[in-house]
C-alpha cells in the first residue's frame, strides 16, 4: 500500500551543465559526493529516516541510480537498511578481486518461479536461479581513506535458459540485510519488485495530473503546484490499491460524504458493484465515471480510470456547490 511520501527533492540539471564533458577529464569516483547530482539521494535517505523515527524498521529500496557507496555508508551510520539493484562491480575482500569474481564461485542455492508479461502483455513463466553471499565490499580506490569497508549481502537472480523473443531476466541486488536462506533471498526479490510502484506514481503525476504541461513562469510556483500534484497523485494511487488490499475498510476512509452522495446520484450499480464490499463498490462507481465498464469479468479498475473519474467527480462536486451557494 502506498502510504504517502517521506521525502521529495526539487532540482534542476542546469546547475550540473557540462558534467558529461567533465567526466572525460576527471574520474567521477574521486569527486566528493557533495558536489554530485546524486547527493540528493543521500539527502532523501536522511530525511525519510528521520521522519519515521525508527531507522531499524526502514528499508530503502532503489534502482541502479542510487547504487552509491556513500549512500551505503550513510545507511550504516543511521542504522537503517537498504536494498539496491547494483550496476557497479566493486572491489571486494582483500582488494585483489571484485564482487563479480567472488559471486562466480557461488553455487546456485535455490530457484524461484515467477510470472512475467512480454511486450504484448502475454503471461510467461520464468525460473530464476538464486545465488547469494555475504561479502566484504571496499570503497572506490580514491575514497578508501574517507569511507570504511562494509559487510554486505549480494544476491544474484538469473533466468534459467535464454527465453525466445524477450530479454533474459538478471537482477543483481546488494543490501546490508542478512540473507541466509532461499526464503530470505526470495523475500528481498519481492521487496525490490515493489520499487516499480514509484514508476506508477510518476506516471500518475505526469500523465494524470499533467505536471509537465503546466506553464507557470517561476520555479517557486512550479514547486508549489507539483507539491499539490504529489498529494493528488498519491491519493489516486492509494485509492486504486486500497480496495484491492483492504476491501473490508469503511468507504469513509477513502471518500468524503459529499463524494459518496454524488456517486450515488450519478452512477447506477452494476452486478459487479452490487456484490462487492462497500469500499470496492464506491471505487468501482468512481472508476465508472472515468470510463470503467464494470463488467463481471473485468479486472479491478486501474489508475487511469480512477484519475479520470476523480477529476470528473471533483468538477461535478464543484458545480454542485456553486449551484447551491449561488442559487
Amino acid at each position: 500500500m502506498p502510504l504517502g511520501l517521506a521525502a521529495v527533492k526539487f532540482w534542476t540539471r542546469k546547475k550540473f551543465k557540462g558534467c558529461d564533458a567533465l567526466k572525460r577529464k576527471i574520474n567521477p569516483t574521486r569527486v566528493p559526493i557533495e558536489e554530485k547530482e546524486s547527493y540528493r539521494s543521500l539527502e532523501n535517505l536522511r530525511q525519510s529516516t528521520a521522519l519515521f523515527g525508527q531507522p531499524q524498521r526502514c528499508i530503502h529500496v532503489g534502482d541502479r541510480e542510487i547504487d552509491i557507496y556513500e549512500l551505503f555508508c550513510l545507511a550504516q551510520e543511521l542504522q537503517t537498511n537498504f536494498l539496491v539493484r547494483t550496476c557497479v562491480d566493486r572491489l571486494a575482500g582483500d582488494g585483489s578481486h571484485t564482487i563479480a569474481n567472488e559471486m562466480d564461485e557461488v553455487r546456485v542455492k535455490g530457484v524461484h518461479r515467477i510470472t512475467v508479461r512480454d511486450q504484448n502483455g502475454k503471461a510467461q513463466h520464468a525460473t530464476l536461479e538464486l545465488r547469494y553471499r555475504r561479502i566484504t565490499v571496499l570503497p572506490p580506490i580514491g575514497k578508501q581513506r574517507r569511507y570504511p569497508a562494509l559487510e554486505l549481502t549480494v544476491i544474484h537472480a538469473l533466468e534459467r535458459g535464454v527465453p525466445a523473443g524477450s530479454k533474459r531476466i538478471e537482477w543483481k541486488l546488494i543490501t546490508n540485510l542478512p540473507v541466509a536462506s532461499r526464503k530470505q533471498a526470495v523475500e528481498k526479490l519481492d521487496w525490490y519488485a515493489l520499487r516499480w510502484k514509484i514508476e506508477v506514481f510518476h506516471k500518475i503525476l505526469k500523465s494524470g495530473c499533467k505536471a509537465e504541461e503546466s506553464q507557470l513562469r517561476t520555479a517557486d510556483r512550479l514547486a508549489n503546484l507539483i507539491s499539490v500534484f504529489c498529494v493528488v497523485s498519491w491519493r489516486i494511487f492509494w485509492l486504486t490499491m486500497l480496495h484491492r488490499a483492504a476491501p473490508y475498510q469503511p468507504v469513509e476512509i477513502a471518500l468524503t460524504s459529499p463524494e459518496i452522495q454524488r456517486l450515488d446520484q450519478l452512477v447506477k450499480d452494476t452486478v459487479k458493484s452490487l456484490n462487492a464490499k462497500p469500499l470496492t463498490r464506491y471505487i468501482i462507481k468512481l472508476a465508472q465515471l472515468g470510463g470503467y465498464m464494470a463488467r463481471a469479468n473485468d479486472p479491478p479498475p486501474g489508475n487511469t480510470v480512477i484519475w479520470r473519474g476523480l477529476r470528473r467527480l471533483i468538477d461535478i462536486q464543484l458545480g454542485f456547490e456553486l449551484a447551491k451557494n449561488c442559487g
